[in-house]
């Protein structure tokens, strides 16, 4: 059995983990916010006008608990290649950088009043963990390189966007 010095042993142990975890959320959203400084031309504000799209403080709140990096696959227009890039998603917009390590994002992609959903039989995307963003006549594909982040991806993007008949995998086979 456990003395309470070992008790008080162990619950100061676990208040360090707790700080050391918090200490690293908050570096990881701050080192977020520094490789995306927003441009006039995907704020909030410039893309709700221009795009008539209005965001309520609700939408705020769940895109800064929304947050998320990865490698993901962006499929070229009219060709079968994929281009890996790592992606960052914040503030109600994606990032496009060739790797983690670059300081500067290649691209942006403000995804208000786009939607996502799986790509459609006219789409003839037959791979694996594809998603499908849309806004008028702009369409994308991503593909993520497991279920996991399949679904991690979609758990966050769909809190930004429009959400088309869309489930999460719980195989490893998606056409």
């Amino acid at each position: 059995s456990l003395d309470s010095a070992q008790l008080t042993n162990a619950a100061a142990t676990i208040a360090n983990m707790q700080n050391e975890v918090m200490q690293l959320q908050q570096q990881q959203q701050q080192n977020l916010q520094n490789k995306t400084p927003p441009s006039r031309s995907n704020t909030a504000l410039h893309v709700c006008w221009h795009r008539g799209a209005t965001v309520g403080l609700g939408d705020h709140l769940i895109s800064a608990e929304n947050q998320l990096s990865g490698y993901l696959l962006r499929k070229f227009k009219n060709s079968s290649g994929w281009q890996k890039l790592w992606v960052v998603f914040t503030s109600f917009c994606l990032y496009f950088y060739k790797s983690y390590q670059d300081e500067f994002a290649l691209a942006s992609l403000p995804l208000l009043g786009y939607s996502v959903g799986p790509p459609g039989h006219q789409d003839a995307v037959q791979k694996e963990f594809v998603f499908k963003l849309s806004f008028k006549n702009h369409v994308y594909f991503f593909r993520a390189e497991s279920v996991h982040t399949y679904n991690r991806w979609l758990e966050v993007l769909r809190s930004t966007t429009q959400t088309q008949d869309f489930k999460n995998i719980n195989t490893t086979t998606v056409h």
